[in-house]
């Protein structure tokens, strides 16, 4: 399923290129669209259509994202490296240099927060294009390296030009990432520190949710953050982040974000768990979970959100039990909510059914279906056998 979204995605470069180039974008560049039925933009409001492009990178941590879990680099082959270059290029034509910043940024954005509408250098999309276009590097090297004449055949049909990977390099090495070096920050975008500095508990409960309650003059104005944006880039992009600096952007952000999104609950979820903040992470659980049977943003008449009954998913596996891909195996960090005896669920990883239980004492793998396989737990390393269960007392595993 996984697999055909992405071809998906590929059925659509064409279309793809072609919206980017409605807007001045040349040379194949590519910009997937927000809303669409047939590939073509067909959402109608200027600041998300426009600005809010970090979606284009979303596609492209897809493509990794999928690759990472699978180890099946054949789709990259077949189709995904074209549509990075089409993602690539249009980061490359969107950046802009600042002479006064001596770096490239990024202007006129909405970033994930969309109680933010056209700002400059929002980290998480200056973060993400390039990532997108490091990423696109990597993947023409792998191809180099399996197959050159694919990767000749894909140059032929993309018109690609060596000099464009000159560009792209000196893009990543440039561009403006901004921070509040006093606090130990990322900026959610240049000005954010600006804006009066209030926390949500401050928040009259009769205001909420402020979309209903504030005039969109309001809340741009306000410092209030409708979803996770630097914190979208921490869960995505953790292992290039210690600890400490994650610990601090939650600490910041989290208290500022009113999370009235459906998307917003179960990636705090999933750093509070990380960050061993079990209460914070239990919280958010029960809002992502919650979301429509309690109504907590009084807008399930116009529909259940499917992201967050998702979120719920990601919650539970990606919170509490710490499902991680490193260096291609499987791991996990189990952290039990109070509130629970136990958490058990299958997950199906490459050639292997997996089921995984744990409660306070012990974790427990069991190879369902499929050849032995190394998982980590707590970064110790257990060998399961086919048909085989392995059981791990939680406090003999190191924990990381």
């Amino acid at each position: 399923v996984a697999r055909n979204l992405l071809i998906y995605r590929y059925n659509h470069l064409s279309k793809a290129i072609e919206n980017a180039c409605k807007l001045g974008f040349t040379k194949g560049a590519a910009l997937y669209p927000m809303v669409t039925m047939n590939g073509e933009e067909c959402h109608n409001e200027w600041e998300i259509t426009f600005e809010e492009i970090h979606r284009n990178g979303a596609i492209a941590y897809a493509i990794y994202d999928f690759i990472r879990y699978t180890n099946d680099h054949s789709y990259l082959l077949e189709y995904g490296l074209e549509v990075l270059i089409g993602i690539a290029r249009f980061w490359a034509q969107r950046v802009s240099w600042s002479s006064p910043k001596n770096a490239f940024v990024i202007l006129g954005v909405t970033g994930p927060n969309e109680y933010e509408n056209n700002v400059n250098n929002n980290w998480y999309t200056n973060y993400i294009a390039q990532w997108c276009l490091n990423y696109t590097l990597k993947s023409i090297e792998l191809i180099q390296n399996e197959n050159p004449e694919k990767l000749k055949y894909i140059y032929e049909i993309t018109n690609f030009e060596i000099s464009e990977i000159k560009k792209w390099n000196d893009i990543i090495e440039n561009i403006y990432l901004p921070e509040d070096k006093s606090l130990g920050i990322f900026l959610q975008q240049e000005g954010y520190m600006d804006k009066e500095q209030q926390l949500v508990e401050t928040l009259d409960q009769n205001q909420r949710p402020i979309n209903q309650n504030w005039s969109w003059d309001r809340i741009l104005r306000s410092c209030f953050i409708k979803q996770a944006d630097v914190l979208q880039g921490l869960y995505f992009f953790e292992d290039q982040f210690d600890e400490s600096c994650i610990e601090r952007n939650f600490n910041f952000y989290e208290p500022r974000t009113v999370h009235e999104s459906s998307l917003s609950p179960c990636v705090h979820a999933i750093l509070a768990a990380k960050l061993g903040k079990i209460d914070k992470a239990y919280e958010m659980y029960l809002r992502t979970a919650r979301l429509d049977l309690d109504n907590y943003n009084n807008d399930t008449e116009d529909g259940l959100h499917i992201t967050s009954m998702a979120g719920t998913w990601l919650s539970v596996i990606k919170g509490f039990a710490g499902m991680r891909i490193k260096d291609t195996f499987l791991h996990f960090s189990p952290l039990l909510p109070p509130q629970w005896n136990s958490i058990s669920f299958n997950v199906r990883f490459r050639n292997n059914n997996i089921t995984i239980y744990f409660n306070n004492e012990l974790l427990k793998i069991t190879n369902v279906l499929g050849p032995v396989i190394d998982i980590y737990v707590n970064n110790t390393k257990f060998t399961t056998s086919e048909k085989s269960t392995t059981v791990i007392n939680i406090d003999k595993a190191v924990f990381h």
